[in-house]
């Protein structure tokens, strides 16, 4: 199995989530999400290229795409993406409060 299609497997229920907590009309905050997703991914590409750089992790040639951020296979930034995507999808479905209409907290 490659990580492109354990990925594959992984993502299609990150995304069944997300479109649930969509759908439900609890949409988090994207905005919010996208902040965080510029820090994760940028912190997760400089750290990827420094273990795969000092030998601490291989990947077989043969299971990957090929497509690289550095040193870093693209298949390895999924588990970011859904980390991104799936704490603030399952946030909402589980019943964040909603914001107080007079403004208090």
């Amino acid at each position: 199995m490659t990580y492109a299609l354990l990925n594959a497997a992984f993502l299609s229920v990150v995304a069944l989530l997300a479109i649930a907590a969509i759908v439900t009309r609890r949409s988090p905050r994207w905005r919010a999400v996208g902040l965080a997703a510029a820090l994760l991914l940028i912190a997760t590409a400089v750290f990827d290229n420094v273990i795969i750089a000092a030998g601490l992790v291989d990947y077989d040639e043969a299971l990957i795409s090929g497509v690289r951020i550095g040193i870093a296979p693209i298949e390895d930034f999924a588990y970011a993406v859904a980390a991104l995507v799936l704490l603030p999808a399952v946030w909402e479905l589980l019943g964040a409060r909603p914001a107080r209409q007079d403004g208090a907290s």
